[in-house]
């Protein structure tokens, strides 16, 4: 089982050796990188790749570790108790089993996506230090020890919101996916879209690289905000001159709330608009 990037997904050479290398030491892959660089979408490629299920744990700020295992209902069962349903007397009717839980009970070894491990509380990940490692977790309501009958590939995601227990970095093979240079985007431009023309793609590059290098920005464009961008510009049948234009009025890229996705970055380019026009008198 080895991970070399699909026909949708343009991996680097880093990114499919440490994939390979979480998959050989059995070890989750921890992956950090700006967001809208594909780590989420990563797993979800590898999965595809090895023909392998995807379970998928969408980590929000109020997640619990314990809801990865599975969650006991005792209300809905004192409901029933009280209407005298006879699925009372068999406590396993309440527990609600959790993606780990299914990903340990898989018949196909799957790939399990942790996406956005940081938006929880910061004793989220010690809590799965455990099941992580051992890939085993007691349910105390059965007196049940579930195993996983083959390790899942596990990959979390991060954004860097907050910083990650080092008891828990420990136990991960880490990659951080560096933002693509122009080479590599123009090759996940044309995996997205094979038949754009190649004289747009080099000055939507052009300028998208420039946006991303002004200084003060406050939220630098993905790329994924950069392939909704070229997929408008194809719409409006925008055109390589039209982006190429030097005029200081038009300092603004045509349709850029695809890119600029707050207030203070927009009116930071028309402060430079105005400096420039001003500078042209």
């Amino acid at each position: 089982m080895r991970f070399q990037g699909t026909d949708s997904y343009v991996a680097t050479e880093d990114l499919n050796v440490a994939v390979n290398a979480a998959i050989v030491l059995e070890r989750p892959l921890l992956v950090k990188g700006e967001p809208g660089t594909g780590k989420t979408v990563l797993a979800e490629e590898i999965a595809r790749s090895l023909g392998a299920p995807l379970l998928t744990w969408h980590v929000k700020s109020t997640t619990k570790a314990q809801q990865g295992l599975y969650e006991y209902d005792a209300v809905s069962r004192l409901r029933d108790s009280q209407l005298g349903d006879p699925r009372v007397s068999d406590i396993r009717n309440y527990i609600r089993r959790g993606k780990m839980w299914e990903a340990f009970e898989s018949d196909l070894r799957p790939v399990l996506l942790i996406d956005e491990i940081d938006k929880a509380d910061i004793e989220f990940p010690n809590d799965l230090l455990l099941e992580l490692d051992r890939m085993e977790f007691h349910v105390y309501e059965t007196a049940e020890t579930v195993r996983a009958s083959r390790r899942p590939i596990v990959v979390i995601t991060s954004n860097n919101e907050k910083e990650l227990p080092d008891a828990f970095l420990r136990r991960c093979f880490f990659h951080y996916i560096r933002f693509p240079d122009a080479d590599t985007m123009g090759r996940i431009v044309a995996v997205h879209y094979p038949g754009i023309k190649k004289r747009l793609v080099e000055e939507a590059l052009r300028l998208f690289f420039e946006i991303r290098e002004v200084p003060g920005l406050k939220k630098k464009p993905s790329t994924s905000e950069l392939l909704d961008w070229l997929k408008l510009l194809m719409s409006e049948d925008i055109g390589p001159d039209q982006l190429r234009e030097r005029d200081p009025r038009k300092l603004i890229p045509p349709l850029h709330g695809a890119l600029l996705k707050n207030e203070q970055d927009v009116s930071l380019f028309e402060k430079l608009a105005f400096m420039t026009r001003r500078a042209a008198r």
